[in-house]
């Protein structure tokens, strides 16, 4: 038996707060120097007019709302989609080998084309680029429930991504125009963070319910019900001044966005994860000679891509990523921490779905509302670390919720098959979203304060492009080690629980080592950073 990899998309606003819409249209070199003296008002370099004149107070939260709405609408679908996935595979007849594909198609073309579509949202503004992101997402949820196939299914999840990438690329930036930083911005962006595991929770638990009731189809209606009304919203009240940037022409497209560095990088990505997807399925698969081709053709854009970053950089035209952004040991270190507790966070929620399905053999109800402690955990940290980031040392506040984390898949790790929920089960999900939304906020502020205002949206869009490849990799990686270790089990039937055990422990021991090589790295990467989030006079 082949075991799924889903990625669960479990956004907090402060993962948004890094998604501004200008990474590809900055090209200077990254300037760490007198970081102090920065003026941090908006990631819209283009904007002179202060972020409190743009939006009246009355409407910040209507504004909150709709960004928050339609980016907790497209977790709740998420949600939906991990208990619903085995319905789905048997209503629509989907092969071991692409029954995975209705869930990471979707997060694999959006963290292709994050950087791109946040290129374009600088160039057309980020109102625009919400309303038409927000508008694809209400077609494609549609759609993707009047499928009729697998095919059209997986197609439709595509352009969903998509339509993703456009709403994430433009909501922090909305956002941004309407608080100016402190406090307040910090509790905006918390509260933003509290409506995606809000989602997710609900979409756990209705999807199990929808499944088992009137259909699994009726997640992606609600989806796009919910999405046609936010659009509607945002059409009325969204204000005309938020995100506005100057007249939009051909040559500022064709000029001001690196088309070349963005189609290197999304081809390289998209080809090294369809290579991970297909060989967490059979790791014989890495021997066929068109996924030896794919992954070789892979690797020689991703050496091209360095060189042609360095070439633009040099040049001083535009440079999607450029090299010398890696120069900040900070800001190196945490792209790579997201990497790593992305994976293990979304891994860590799938695996334990696997146990309370397949293992103790509960439905997609039971299972749903068994997982949902980590919806009130994923609020409470969005809200505390809100509150306290700019009162206690960011690498303490970093480095307690990666230690919280950690003893989520060590406690699944040595969970026993038949042991009751409270014991092992509960604690694990409690404490697991907290590792992801402590680093997220932090993160996202320490790029705030790091980086100059022309480099905060490169930055940005780096660090979420790198949380949402992570998401896929870590799924990927750890479903070929449970896989393996399955396949190699001395029990006749790798489908019975036995065998199907002992994968998954595997999986929750790696991952276990992923939670520790993030911790190691944070405390080498973040030492001595001080706070963050304060506001600037």
């Amino acid at each position: 038996m082949s075991l799924p990899t889903q990625p669960v998309s479990h956004l907090s606003a402060t993962e948004l707060e890094s998604i501004p819409r200008s990474p590809s249209t900055i090209h200077q070199p990254v300037n760490t120097n007198n970081q102090s003296d920065i003026p941090l008002t908006t990631l819209n370099s283009n904007s002179q007019a202060s972020p409190s004149s743009k939006v009246a107070k009355a409407r910040t939260v209507i504004v909150i709302t709709c960004v928050a709405v339609v980016t907790g609408v497209n977790s709740f679908l998420n949600g939906v989609l991990v208990v619903a996935t085995p319905a789905i595979a048997q209503d629509l007849e989907l092969s071991v080998g692409i029954v995975l594909w209705p869930v990471t198609i979707q997060a694999l073309t959006c963290g292709c084309t994050l950087l791109l579509t946040g290129s374009i949202a600088d160039v057309v503004g980020s109102r625009h680029t919400y309303l038409v992101g927000n508008f694809l997402q209400t077609l494609t949820s549609l759609a993707c429930g009047l499928s009729k196939s697998g095919v059209q299914l997986i197609v439709f999840r595509a352009f969903a991504g998509i339509a993703a990438s456009l709403c994430l690329t433009s909501a922090v930036s909305i956002i941004n125009d309407a608080f100016v930083p402190g406090r307040g911005r910090n509790l905006a962006f918390a509260s933003m963070g509290g409506g995606q595991p809000v989602g997710f929770g609900l979409g756990l638990t209705l999807g199990g319910a929808l499944t088992s009731s009137i259909g699994w189809v009726w997640g992606f209606y609600l989806s796009a019900i919910l999405n046609g009304i936010v659009f509607a919203l945002s059409m009325w009240q969204l204000p005309e001044g938020v995100g506005k940037v100057e007249s939009v022409t051909w040559k500022r497209l064709g000029e001001e966005i690196d088309w070349i560095g963005a189609l290197m990088i999304s081809a390289a990505l998209a080809m090294l994860s369809y290579i991970l997807a297909i060989v967490s399925t059979d790791s014989s698969e890495i021997h066929d000679p068109g996924n030896i081709v794919l992954l070789t053709v892979a690797l020689v854009l991703l050496v091209a891509f360095v060189g042609w970053m360095h070439r633009q950089e040099k040049r001083g035209k535009p440079a999607l990523i450029p090299n010398s952004l890696w120069k900040d040991k900070v800001f190196t270190s945490i792209c790579l921490n997201v990497f790593l507790v992305w994976g293990s966070f979304n891994a860590v929620e799938q695996f334990g779905n696997f146990v309370l399905q397949n293992i103790q053999e509960l439905s997609a109800v039971q299972a749903g509302v068994r997982l949902s402690p980590a919806i009130v955990t994923g609020i409470l940290a969005n809200i505390l670390v809100g509150l306290l980031v700019h009162r206690i040392r960011a690498d303490w506040i970093v480095i307690l919720s990666l230690v919280l984390s950690w003893s989520s898949p060590l406690l699944l790790a040595l969970i026993k098959p038949r042991a009751t929920y409270w014991s092992f089960l509960f604690p694990a999900f409690l404490l697991n979203p907290i590792g992801a939304d402590g680093l997220f906020t932090v993160s996202n502020l320490l790029i705030t304060s790091r980086f100059p205002m022309k480099t905060q949206g490169l930055a940005g869009g780096v660090f979420q492009t790198t949380s949402q490849i992570g998401k896929s990799v870590g799924l990927a990686v750890t479903t070929l080690v449970a896989n393996d270790i399955t396949a190699g089990s001395s029990s006749r039937d790798k489908e019975a629980s036995p065998a199907l055990m002992q994968g998954y422990r595997a999986a929750f021991w790696f991952l276990v080592a992923i939670n520790s090589a993030s911790l190691c790295m944070s405390v080498w990467g973040l030492r001595r950073i001080g706070t963050v989030g304060k506001k600037q006079d």
